[in-house]
């Protein structure tokens, strides 16, 4: 790999980062409504951490991979692939419904 094609693909997954944040953003404001709670969202290169009172979700990034990190100890990885999905062990599915996902447990 040359180092332009690296660096392009490091500007992607950092493009692609970015563009969870906000999704986590949004799906924690939307699923927040019906129960008028709030979640904060910090955003910075390499990581995203959301808080809504106990409830946590700490998201690092090292390239395409994603370490995520809850307030109650479980922790795992996925890969960010360069079509915008999160890539687990036995599944992978679009970054969208993991963020829905992970912003509906965040705002029960």
């Amino acid at each position: 790999m040359t180092a332009s094609t690296a660096q392009t693909k490091e500007s992607l997954h950092s493009e692609l980062f970015a563009s969870l944040a906000s999704l986590l953003r949004s799906y924690t404001g939307l699923h927040g409504l019906h129960r008028n709670g709030v979640a904060a969202v910090e955003y910075r290169e390499k990581i995203i951490r959301v808080r809504s009172g106990e409830e946590w979700l700490t998201l690092a990034r090292d390239h395409e991979i994603i370490t995520w990190t809850r307030e109650n100890g479980s922790a795992g990885t996925v890969e960010l692939t360069e079509a915008g999905n999160l890539r687990a062990a036995v599944v992978e599915q679009p970054m969208d419904l993991a963020a829905e996902q992970w912003a509906r447990e965040l705002m029960q």
